[in-house]
């Protein structure tokens, strides 16, 4: 049975809300002569967003399979797979904001990102457990779920801010 494992909407949400935050905005501030460009470069950042965050990971009971889109192979992310039987080890790694990310280490010595970001991370470590008899306990998120509903919060208010100005500017005159 494959199980498929999608990136967390709170991870996706934050960085494309934070994404239109920033740059919606300025085909509304930039000169008439280049707002059509800003627009059409606009719609094709928001097209790479949602695109990148559209990994995912598969499982089966032979192997986990990471998948990548074609733009993010393109800008160097690739996809992988490994089988259960494969797993060597898991290894963890501190990273400079203090958590930690969790590498599988296979037999020939390959190290593979853990994904730490996925829907149903607690079933996915469980089939972990299960396939390969490694302790899975101290595997957790790479951040917080918090910090990306607060990102998401935040950007929302910020295009909630940039609405109602844009508005208030344009009445006002």
């Amino acid at each position: 049975m494959t199980e498929k494992f999608k990136t967390l909407f709170p991870v996706k949400s934050s960085l494309i809300s934070l994404y239109i935050a920033l740059t919606a905005p300025i085909p509304f501030i930039s000169g008439e002569e280049i707002r059509t460009l800003s627009l059409f470069f606009f719609a094709i950042g928001l097209f790479l967003i949602f695109n990148i965050t559209s990994d995912y990971l598969e499982t089966c009971d032979k192997k986990i399979c990471y998948k990548t889109s074609f733009i993010s192979r393109t800008l160097g992310k690739k996809n992988w797979e490994i089988l259960w039987e494969e797993i060597n080890s898991i290894k963890s790694l501190p990273t400079s904001q203090g958590s930690k990310v969790f590498y599988f280490i296979d037999k020939k010595g390959r190290n593979l990102l853990v994904p730490q970001r996925i829907e149903s991370f607690d079933v996915f470590l469980d089939k972990i457990s299960q396939k390969t008899n490694i302790n899975t306990k101290e595997i957790t998120y790479i951040s917080p779920l918090w910090t990306y509903k607060l990102l998401t919060l935040l950007s929302v208010l910020m295009i909630v801010g940039e609405i109602t100005l844009f508005f208030f500017r344009y009445y006002q005159y």
